[in-house]
């Protein structure tokens, strides 16, 4: 299978959690490193270098959130996928772990199904070069050098701003940008600006496109979704 090039670490102290997984993953045709422990699991992080992590949260010693939050600081694991597990369906937890460099979670009880398609789909979504001068999904066509955006065979004006945050949220479809990290990486950290900057922003990328292709997040921030 094509997938057996991409590795997998997963990383929860529960065994029957892990067999399970491991049993799921290896069927879709992912290579599987396991770890019991956070300890463990950075060890492992270090020393097979995964595509993806899948960490359990509320791990004992250092748990899912500080194995993350360690690993985002070591600069080849900046661009690892990390999907967190957790039995916490609390609004903050969930913000916390995307704060700190996670692509995406999904709540225990676990569907190997579910996981396994969240684990496809991020996959899918970075295959493509975030850098790239050209994004292409579905009917739109971003061109980063030239500043221009092609939606439906139509071209679409976008002011400077506008542009730089479509781009920015299309880069990784799916993926959810917290509102931090979209004024940092589009206005930049010494700018200072208002706290409904990007709804207005939002609403006239919406308009302009006339789609809906913006989904904001409830209390965490925006994705893209064609």
């Amino acid at each position: 299978m094509e997938n057996k090039t991409k590795k997998i670490l997963v990383a929860d102290d529960e065994p029957d959690i892990l067999e399970i997984l491991n049993y799921n993953l290896i069927n879709e045709g992912y290579t599987v490193i396991t770890a019991k422990n956070g300890t463990e699991a950075l060890d492992k992080a270090k020393q097979y270098h995964p595509d993806l992590i899948i960490l359990d949260i509320m791990m004992p010693g250092i748990n899912g959130i500080e194995v993350c939050k360690i690993l985002r600081i070591i600069p080849e694991f900046k661009e690892t996928l990390i999907i967190f597990l957790t039995a916490l369906s609390d609004e903050g937890t969930q913000v916390k772990g995307l704060e700190e460099g996670a692509d995406d979670y999904v709540n225990k009880p676990i569907s190997p199904k579910v996981l396994i398609s969240r684990v496809n789909a991020l996959f899918r979504r970075t295959n493509r070069n975030a850098d790239e001068k050209i994004i292409k999904i579905g009917d739109m066509v971003i061109d980063r050098e030239r500043y221009i955006i092609t939606f439906k065979g139509k071209e679409i004006i976008l002011a400077k701003k506008e542009f730089e945050l479509l781009a920015l949220l299309a880069s990784r479809p799916g993926r959810v940008f917290l509102r931090n990290e979209i004024l940092n990486q589009v206005w930049g950290q010494d700018v200072i600006v208002g706290d409904r900057t990007i709804d207005v922003h939002i609403r006239k990328i919406r308009q302009k496109l006339e789609s809906d292709c913006i989904t904001t997040v409830k209390g965490v921030g925006y994705k893209f979704e064609l």
